[in-house]
């Protein structure tokens, strides 16, 4: 069994993760796992990032909140480097002090995000990457997905395929110009992220039908 900092439950918050518990099949924001700092993940993902394909929970602290724990931005600089990436987060209203965040190893042919693969440049110039975390940016750029990395909330814009369709639908388009980008965003990413060409064909075909009953996702 993967060797697991010991598991920090809501009643719990307060313990220190250490590398000595055993890993749990089915991990969940209940029994999260609380790492002081960046070193106590990276010896962690050391032990247990191949051999732990479900991933883990860990707990987040919150601004000026006790007790202290890696931030989320280092939890997503370190994932990366071993091939890991973030998923789901999970509030834990008692004691309220931490939020639970999800980290798993990356699924085949996962899209990346362009602000992912701008961190990879920085860990490479720092030293941080990991065979892991090249093996997973080799097979990206193999297959395209490096080139074709998805833009955040910020910058992401309405590709031609999608505006050409939504032309063709009044009620979609008017209800479209109305959105805000954080609205807009869900479709937007969800068409990008298609893997296969017919897949994004449906998406963009049910969403401007959704968008033409004035529906968000």
């Amino acid at each position: 069994m993967p060797r697991k900092p010991r598991a920090a439950t809501k009643s719990k918050a307060a313990s220190t993760a250490t590398t000595t518990s055993t890993a749990t099949s089915s991990p969940t924001p209940q029994n999260a796992l609380l790492f002081p700092d960046d070193n106590a993940f990276i010896t962690w993902l050391e032990a247990n990032h191949s051999t732990t394909p479900q991933g883990t929970w860990i707990l987040i602290a919150k601004k000026n909140t006790s007790p202290p724990s890696i931030t989320y931005d280092q939890a997503v600089d370190t994932a990366i480097c071993f091939g890991w990436i973030d998923g789901q987060r999970k509030s834990i209203p008692d004691p309220g002090t931490h939020f639970a965040q999800r980290f798993s190893p990356r699924r085949p042919r996962s899209m990346w995000s362009a602000r992912n693969v701008a961190k990879v440049d920085t860990l490479a110039a720092q030293g941080r990457m990991k065979a892991a975390g090249w093996a997973e940016v080799d097979a990206a750029k193999e297959d395209g997905r490096w080139d074709k990395a998805y833009a955040g909330p910020a910058t992401m814009e309405a590709p031609p395929d999608f505006l050409a369709v939504l032309e063709g639908n009044e009620a979609a388009r008017e209800f479209w110009g109305g959105l805000g980008r954080s609205a807009r965003y869900p479709f937007l990413f969800r068409i990008e992220t298609a893997v296969k060409a017919e897949t994004r064909v449906k998406r963009i075909e049910q969403f401007v039908e959704l968008l033409g009953e004035e529906k968000t996702l």
